[in-house]
């Protein structure tokens, strides 16, 4: 069960401690207490963990500074959308960008920063063609030990200034060690803080539950969570409700494909038709990978890449967010050249997807006309 107290509680509050002290007195139940303070309001929520069946909502309404009871009715308490009385908010801002499962944010770059000259070429063409978001690795985890791993802190001061320079304002960027946060946030400070980062944790961490109790704690970073590739997608859920516990309720959780042959010839099994199983769950966006779910540049008869296709795919389903490679001169990549699409195609693409969009939207509008 979920408390949601009125806007702006104090904890130093009179009615406040007489709520505190009334649960302290429930048999068999415990609470926790999230706070999260915004610009103008401060949204405090007290989770009741333990034998809550027993207590009715009406019980629990009239109790001092309540504002909303929220029975809960999925696994994943924080993240999840419940289905009796939760209409919290399935969105967030973050660096004067819109995430939620009513937005779409586009994310193209590279899959691993390999120099300024691809930086800056990337981010030019982002800003000609309307976009304020991209993907920039720095930190990569690879199968082999002789792969390149990325350059690490070294290209951060250089990837800021750029996004920057280009009015890029958020970037997501894979961590795999808490100290990777902290250079992150260092190098963001020396450049002048031109941009924001979402926090990335890829598919072989997401059950590295050490990590993402250290980066749920912060919550000075949205966080973008890749299912895991060899786990059930209940698993990956909850994987993602380890960063909300922490005190990270910005969270969007991303599809990637599954590792299993059965997606042969494409590099995983895509599992896009999950998008709106995940965003019917969890109040999370939804984002989606085409990029590793295709892992190639294979074109259809028809003309269109398979990634276009994928990724159509996914936007049709409901995605919120598409993370996707490109590169100036993929055969000089230095991580996932085959499937990186090439820079002059990112008008076509970002057309295509808005394509996707607008079917998805009609779609939509249809949906809620048949049920009128």
């Amino acid at each position: 069960m979920i408390l949601v107290l009125e806007p702006n509680t104090r904890p130093e509050g009179t009615e406040y401690r007489m709520l505190t002290s009334q649960l302290e007195r429930l048999p068999n139940v415990s609470f926790r207490v999230h706070r999260e303070v915004g610009s103008e309001v401060t949204v405090t929520e007290i989770y009741l963990i333990g034998n809550t069946a027993a207590l009715t909502i009406e019980q629990m309404q009239v109790l001092p500074c309540v504002a909303k009871v929220v029975r809960v009715s999925e696994p994943y308490r924080v993240l999840g959308r419940h289905k009796q009385g939760d209409d919290r908010a399935s969105s967030f801002d973050y660096n004067g960008v819109h995430f939620g499962q009513d937005t779409l944010n586009v994310f193209a770059g590279l899959c691993a920063v390999d120099s300024r000259e691809s930086v800056e070429a990337m981010m030019k063409a982002l800003r000609d063609n309307g976009q304020v978001c991209t993907r920039m690795g720095a930190y990569k985890p690879r199968t082999s030990p002789y792969a390149f791993q990325g350059f690490g802190a070294s290209c951060l001061p250089y990837v800021y200034e750029l996004a920057g320079k280009y009015g890029i304002r958020v970037i997501s960027m894979e961590v795999t060690h808490e100290s990777h946060v902290d250079e992150i946030r260092e190098a963001l400070a020396a450049t002048g803080n031109p941009t924001g980062v979402m926090l990335q944790i890829g598919t072989r961490n997401t059950q590295n539950f050490e990590l993402l109790k250290l980066v749920g704690k912060q919550q000075e970073f949205p966080v973008l969570i890749k299912r895991g590739f060899g786990i059930t997608l209940d698993e990956s859920l909850n994987a993602a409700e380890y960063l909300a516990t922490e005190g990270n309720r910005k969270v969007v959780f991303c599809l990637r494909g599954m590792h299993t042959n059965m997606g042969d010839p494409h590099r995983n099994l895509v599992d896009f038709a999950h998008v709106p199983v995940v965003k019917r769950l969890t109040r999370m966006p939804v984002a989606i990978d085409p990029s590793h779910s295709v892992g190639s540049r294979a074109r259809a008869p028809d003309g269109l890449l398979d990634v276009f296709h994928v990724t159509a795919q996914g936007v049709i389903a409901g995605a919120n967010m598409v993370l996707v490679d490109f590169h100036p001169d993929p055969s000089r990549a230095l991580v996932d050249g085959p499937q990186a699409l090439l820079v002059s195609e990112l008008p076509h693409f970002l057309d295509d997807v808005a394509i996707a969009r607008e079917a998805y939207e009609k779609r939509v509008r249809r949906a809620r006309e048949a049920s009128a």
